[in-house]
């Protein structure tokens, strides 16, 4: 079967209080069940606060996968009802039947009437705790490397809820967000972090971090 949007979220900048003061941002993202607009830049309809770290054209679609809600609420003795649901940690997309060790790095896929392909992961956000509330979920995020992934629009049109991910290419069935995810959050793999930088469609966010962590690691002295 494959893999399918199970929850499409949008949502607008807004302003959040806790213990450290007020924020703002966008995370509150709210399902909707009607067709969307997917333009070059993201969804109709949904913005984000920081301009600065988000919503660039490589940033157009956040997404997460279903399966991580269950291990999340697993995780933290939650239930989904009442514990973390789907737009949670402020996705557009909650996916169903794929996660980061199956998306791979330049894969296009055809989403409803819009074409899509996939830039490189999520880089877990302070957020994205302070939305949840549960503290140490920063770490855990990293730890788990469930961290979602973003996707850039290479051909704008409606998408909506249950719309399957049909692949058009996989350039790099080798180089997976997974593999992206532990160059970083892992002690890095030479040979990992230069097939993941070989692929041309990795984000310059993603590529400047993981050419750094290469260089710092071929920079260390040798023990022998």
């Amino acid at each position: 079967m494959l893999p399918r949007i199970h929850t499409l979220s949008i949502g607008t900048p807004k302003d959040y209080e806790d213990e450290r003061g007020i924020w703002q941002s966008a995370i509150g993202r709210q399902s909707v069940s009607k067709p969307v607009y997917l333009d070059w830049g993201g969804h109709v309809g949904d913005k984000v606060a920081d301009t600065k770290n988000h919503g660039s054209p490589d940033q157009a679609v956040c997404c997460h996968p279903l399966e991580h809600y269950h291990y999340w609420n697993e995780r933290y003795g939650l239930s989904m009802e009442t514990g973390l649901s789907p737009g949670a940690v402020g996705e557009n997309w909650t996916i169903v039947g794929a996660n980061e060790k199956s998306i791979c790095i330049g894969s296009t896929y055809r989403v409803g009437d819009a074409l899509v392909q996939v830039s490189g992961p999520r880089f877990p956000c302070s957020k994205q705790e302070r939305k949840v509330k549960i503290p140490g979920f920063l770490q855990e995020v990293a730890r788990t490397m469930r961290s979602g992934f973003y996707m850039r629009v290479l051909l704008p049109g409606e998408v909506e809820v249950g719309d399957a991910l049909e692949v058009v290419d996989c350039p790099h069935p080798d180089v997976t967000v997974a593999d992206a995810n532990a160059c970083i959050h892992e002690e890095i793999d030479p040979t990992v972090a230069e097939r993941v930088l070989a692929a041309e469609e990795l984000n310059d966010f993603w590529r400047r971090i993981i050419q750094h962590s290469l260089d710092t690691y071929r920079e260390q002295p040798s023990l022998f």
